[in-house]
């Protein structure tokens, strides 16, 4: 059983056993978020695959070795019909061999490879922009996550503070009842309503629980139950109209990439030229009038020009330019949608300070008349039923309160998330 139990342990992935985490900001839930997040591994793979093939096409100026052999018969050879005194000129025979090996060493390629090169980085570089793109939409998901929490966390502590005040009702009540003055089911409407209270607490602490856990398996690593969040500090600054989205870099990689493609095309349409060596064994050789098998060998310089690849190069570049402003396109709707979804935090910010100015000036209001309450609670002018509506009008304007003032910080928080300076 010893065995079996260190067996368990060390199968156990090490976010179970590891040191829960006791405090935490949002940074820090940004960060580790996006280590943990699958996506992150496929920069390392685009990288592999970048270099494969870098490295193969690097190869295309090696020599190049091709072996090749071939055994004919032909119904006629070419002879020669004249008789010279003294002089047999032998034909062919019908049946010929040759075994070659060429040997090839490309010098120009009009730039193919090295443009080639160029595409596989630019391509890269791309494709780990996209993986920046899904990493920061994670962000959002965090920040719902860690404001909920937050949000949750203020809850509980108005939860506590409706609670002390139910209880220094219960005890001036309890007082009264014990002089004769109070009737028992005043004390017990406030001890009924103080359950109430406990049972909100359990609720609160339970989707608490329930986001925190969540935001444990973002992160990677365990949370204490009672991890202390701290609150995010928040700057904006509207009349910046700043964009730095991972977005907006990604267009522009994309925009090199199509660039670079219409670098290959020019490429592709240049001639090519390279040096070679050929050497053969076979029956004839290179003199046709030695019927007999012989070595041999060819050397010399080769040039090749494709051209019917011209047929189609300026509609290939139209096509690039085509999809150049196919990928302006995008930019221009992104960055109008961005600054449209700004504008609205905008406003949502200027709303919320507004309403906790408000807020701040009932719950004042409403401390008075609780305050008031309480002394006529304990000199018997109001009933535990009086009370309470006080003490729940006070609890609604705090929870108001608490609402807005989370909102106010999530409108900030998407307005930098948004933007991209968070």
């Amino acid at each position: 059983m010893r065995y079996f139990s260190v067996l368990i342990i060390l199968l156990l992935p090490a976010q179970f056993y590891g040191q829960p985490v006791q405090q935490l900001t949002l940074g820090q839930a940004y960060q580790m978020s996006q280590k943990n997040y699958p996506a992150i591994k496929q920069k390392d793979l685009i990288r592999q695959t970048a270099s494969i093939s870098i490295d193969n096409l690097q190869k295309g100026f090696l020599p190049q070795l091709t072996l090749s052999g071939q055994a004919t018969y032909q119904s006629d050879v070419t002879s020669i019909p004249i008789l010279l005194p003294g002089i047999t000129v032998e034909s062919p025979s019908k049946d010929q061999y040759k075994l070659l090996a060429d040997i090839s060493q490309l010098i120009y390629d009009g730039g193919m490879t090295k443009e080639q090169k160029a595409l596989q980085q630019q391509n890269a570089a791309t494709e780990n922009q996209k993986v920046e793109v899904e990493l920061y939409k994670l962000k959002e998901r965090i920040n719902q996550l860690y404001l909920g929490i937050l949000y949750l966390d203020e809850q509980l502590k108005q939860t506590e503070l409706v609670k002390a005040d139910i209880n220094t009702g219960i005890k001036r009540v309890d007082a009264q009842v014990q002089n004769g003055v109070a009737f028992k089911s005043s004390l017990n409407m406030l001890k009924a309503e103080l359950l109430k209270t406990d049972q909100r607490a359990i609720e609160v602490k339970a989707s608490r629980k329930g986001y925190t856990d969540a935001l444990s398996l973002f992160i990677g690593q365990p949370l204490s139950d009672n991890v202390q969040l701290e609150k995010p500090v928040t700057v904006v600054m509207p009349d910046a109209g700043e964009i730095a989205r991972p977005e907006l870099k990604l267009y522009s990689e994309q925009q090199k990439l199509i660039g670079q493609q219409e670098k290959i095309i020019t490429a592709k349409n240049l001639p090519k030229a390279s040096v070679f060596v050929q050497g053969g064994y076979g029956r004839p050789g290179l003199n046709m009038l030695k019927n007999a098998f012989d070595f041999y060998y060819v050397g010399g310089v080769r040039l090749n020009w494709s051209l019917g690849g011209l047929y189609t190069k300026n509609k290939e570049k139209e096509q690039v330019e085509v999809n150049k402003r196919m990928v302006e396109v995008q930019k221009e709707t992104f960055v109008l949608n961005t600054n449209t979804q700004l504008k609205q935090q905008e406003s949502e910010i200027d709303k919320f300070q507004q309403l906790i100015v408000s807020d701040n000036e009932i719950i004042s209001l409403r401390k008075i008349v609780t305050d008031a309450a309480k002394a006529q609670l304990e000199n018997g002018v109001i009933t535990a039923n009086d009370f309470l509506k006080e003490i729940n009008a006070e609890d609604q304007a705090r929870q108001s309160l608490i609402t807005h003032q989370v909102q106010l910080l999530q409108a900030q928080i998407n307005y930098q998330t948004i933007s991209g300076k968070q």
